[in-house]
């Protein structure tokens, strides 16, 4: 048989995936790991002991929701990104605005506040641990997310995984507010983004390795 009429007779049957299997594969493997950084950070490292009290608290949600836009925008970017010359612009203005808005409002804190008690808010009591911890949470979502979109046609493989990261990362820093009672917003601003940028980084440099196309 001719090759031109092999490929056409194998390719016959062949439907279109549906436009919508990126994002609710992606969506699928956020819940998966959201749960498993939950599991993780009940198994291994504990809820705060005034959580009960610290949900009725803006901190609180305002740490949730920063770490969930990050998260967002990684999910945003890598959904576009996961196709064939995707972009993903959009996505990662809207962790890019996150962050800048929480450093402003971080640093109009720490100017409002006597200089004495400035390096407690920005250094926290966590500072060294909290980005590793978040980074540990993320790993094992990144390493889903990643197998996940070699499934589909990324052709950005660098900016690919570095969207898989944020993503995780995001995840991971959600997660990872029902340990941590930091609550100063320039803590937040510095050591969770700095938690979720190394995921971030991490998703970059294994983007090439695990998402080239065999």
């Amino acid at each position: 048989m001719e090759t031109d009429k092999l490929i056409d007779r194998l390719a016959g049957d062949l439907r279109p995936a549906s436009a919508r299997q990126v994002p609710w594969r992606i969506a699928a493997v956020a819940a998966l790991g959201g749960l498993v950084a939950l599991a993780l950070v009940v198994w291994w490292l504990g809820m705060r002991p005034d959580l009960m009290t610290a949900v009725h608290g803006k901190m609180f949600w305002m740490k949730a929701a920063y770490a969930a836009v990050l998260g967002l925008g990684g999910f945003l970017a890598l959904e576009r990104l996961a196709r064939p010359g995707g972009v993903g612009r959009a996505g990662l203005w809207v962790a890019a605005a996150a962050l800048l808005l929480l450093v402003g409002l971080g640093s109009l804190q720490l100017m409002a506040a006597p200089s004495e008690v400035r390096s407690a808010l920005w250094m926290g009591q966590s500072w060294r641990r909290c980005p590793l911890y978040i980074l540990a949470l993320a790993a094992p979502i990144l390493v889903a997310t990643l197998l996940t979109v070699r499934g589909f046609a990324p052709t950005r493989l660098a900016l690919a995984g570095g969207a898989a990261g944020l993503f995780a990362g995001g995840v991971a820093a959600t997660a990872y507010g029902l340990h941590c009672p930091e609550t100063a917003l320039a803590f937040v601003a510095t050591w969770y983004s700095l938690g979720v940028l190394l995921t971030a980084a991490l998703g970059a440099a294994l983007g090439p390795l695990v998402l080239r196309w065999r």
